[in-house]
């Protein structure tokens, strides 16, 4: 792989473990004003662009008063294809 692919490749990886981080950290419920509380408001801040892509098309399912967001789910399988496709390069 070239550097620049490798570069790429990289940050792919490291967008789609903050993804899988907002995921997990969006089942707890912190306390406005805690570390963890602004460790999740970065990682929406972070992924939130992202996602909004998939939120928009993603239809959202309605269990009750909630439903589940696959819009983490697409966007990073996405992901996984593009790196597929850099490794093939």
């Amino acid at each position: 792989m070239s550097s620049l692919v490798h570069l790429i490749y990289l940050a792919i990886t490291v967008y789609a473990f903050l993804i899988l981080a907002r995921a997990v950290m969006s089942w707890l419920n912190p306390r406005p004003g805690t570390a963890v509380h602004r460790l999740t408001a970065a990682l929406v801040g972070l992924t939130e662009p992202y996602l909004g892509l998939f939120r928009r098309v993603i239809p959202k399912w309605r269990i009750g008063d909630s439903g589940p967001d696959f819009s983490a789910v697409v966007g990073l399988l996405v992901l996984l294809i593009v790196l597929q496709l850099l490794t093939s390069l």
